[in-house]
């Protein structure tokens, strides 16, 4: 999987892969990136904390909030703004959309 399209999209899984509420991990290039499935769609974003690198996906899903298991930083999935200390830096998000059953992420 991981290849990149001509738009710019790198398939990353497939619908029905990834349970609502669920997320899965995947590399692109050197840079895990967490896909998270929430209600309302797929939302991609690094898996690092800013406050100190930690596994973001291993941590605490809490609707469109996830909790880094090793400090307790919070963010919101959908845009990686800041919404609880220690951490203060945004974590970068990436597009996502669904072709037929593939789903995509956004990476240049």
């Amino acid at each position: 999987m991981n290849e990149t399209s001509t738009d710019g999209f790198v398939t990353v899984a497939r619908v029905g892969e990834i349970p609502r509420g669920g997320v899965k991990v995947v590399r692109l290039g050197d840079q895990p990136v967490a896909v998270f499935h929430l209600a309302d769609g797929y939302y991609a974003m690094d898996d690092l904390c800013t406050h100190d690198g930690g596994p973001l996906a291993e941590g605490i899903l809490d609707g469109d909030v996830i909790e880094c298991p090793r400090h307790g930083a919070r963010f919101d999935v959908k845009t990686g703004a800041v919404l609880c200390l220690p951490a203060v830096t945004p974590v970068p998000v990436y597009d996502v959309k669904v072709v037929g059953d593939e789903i995509k992420v956004g990476w240049a």
